[in-house]
């Protein structure tokens, strides 16, 4: 098997290997081809074009986007982006601005509960982007918390005392704007929807009304039984599969490049279905991409 992955996050955004360095393990592995999907940043996809060129490795260029679906949240993982993307790049600048002002509110809770942490101490730990897993590690030195799990659990998590809720983009939008750029738009671990059965089908239905291209059902934290359900669903609706590790890095260190939490597989074969669907997008368009992107429309 020639192995791929199409899910990974570098120091462009809370990764702790450097695009390059990533690129280069990915070779290391034995992977063919390796997607940087960085969340909401695209600034990691020049360095890893080049490292690609270098180490013999198919670099698919990607990105990671937080939607808001109503009032629930799933991730998108946009795959082929071309390398002067337009209104995303404008709408990513917006969001990491409010990255960056969540993070200092973030702080600022963390302050109001007794735990003083320096910012620019975070952001030498970035390295980057600096995401909630940095602060994570911060509490980590000063010995607030003792692992990880800890620190989310406690203060970083959906239910922790320092949580900040994530601004996000409107599902039609973030797919409207991937496909204004060629791109395709993949449901990231859909296990994380909590559905199964005639429930996960109608909310796919949905995504794929929208405009979905893919499905990501080859994911480290997914079952067996979870895989196959997503294959079948995706056979059903007439969508592409995608799959990858969600690889991190030192912040994750459970989870390695390409084998997840080592039975992870995902084949070339998928790549070359991502693709053809790519170019029929290209060839064909679609209302999606079409549509005329106001940029002020998309801040939320």
């Amino acid at each position: 098997m020639a192995l791929i992955d199409l899910h990974t996050h570098t120091t462009a955004s809370d990764g702790t290997l450097t695009p390059k360095e990533l690129v280069a393990r990915a070779a290391q592995k034995g992977l063919v081809a390796v997607a940087i999907t960085d969340h909401d940043s695209l600034a990691g996809l020049p360095e890893a074009r080049l490292a690609g060129a270098e180490h013999g490795v198919d670099v698919v260029t990607g990105v990671e986007l937080s939607v808001a679906d109503g009032p629930s949240s799933i991730h998108l993982v946009g795959l082929f982006l071309p390398e002067t993307p337009g209104p995303l790049a404008e709408q990513l600048d917006w969001l990491r601005q409010r990255r960056h002002d969540r993070n200092h509110r973030i702080l600022e809770k963390l302050k109001s509960l007794g735990v003083s942490l320096d910012y620019d101490a975070v952001t030498v730990l970035a390295q980057g982007v600096v995401g909630r897993p940095h602060i994570a590690q911060a509490l980590l030195a000063q010995g607030v918390v003792s692992s990880f799990k800890e620190a989310f659990t406690r203060f970083l998590g959906v239910y922790g005392k320092a949580y900040v809720p994530k601004d996000k983009l409107p599902l039609e939008t973030a797919i409207a704007l991937l496909h204004a750029e060629g791109a395709l738009a993949v449901l990231a671990h859909p296990y994380i929807l909590g559905q199964s059965g005639p429930v996960l089908a109608e909310t796919v239905t949905r995504y794929r009304d929208a405009g979905l291209d893919a499905i990501e059902a080859f994911y480290t934290e997914h079952s067996q039984y979870q895989t196959l359900e997503y294959l079948a669903l995706a056979r059903k609706l007439g969508l592409a599969v995608s799959g990858g590790s969600d690889y991190h890095g030192a912040a994750k260190p459970e989870v390695e490049l390409g084998r997840g939490r080592g039975s992870l597989r995902v084949d070339i074969a998928v790549l070359d279905v991502l693709r053809a669907r790519q170019a029929r997008l290209l060839a064909t368009g679609s209302s999606l991409a079409q549509k005329e992107l106001d940029p002020g429309e998309h801040q939320v």
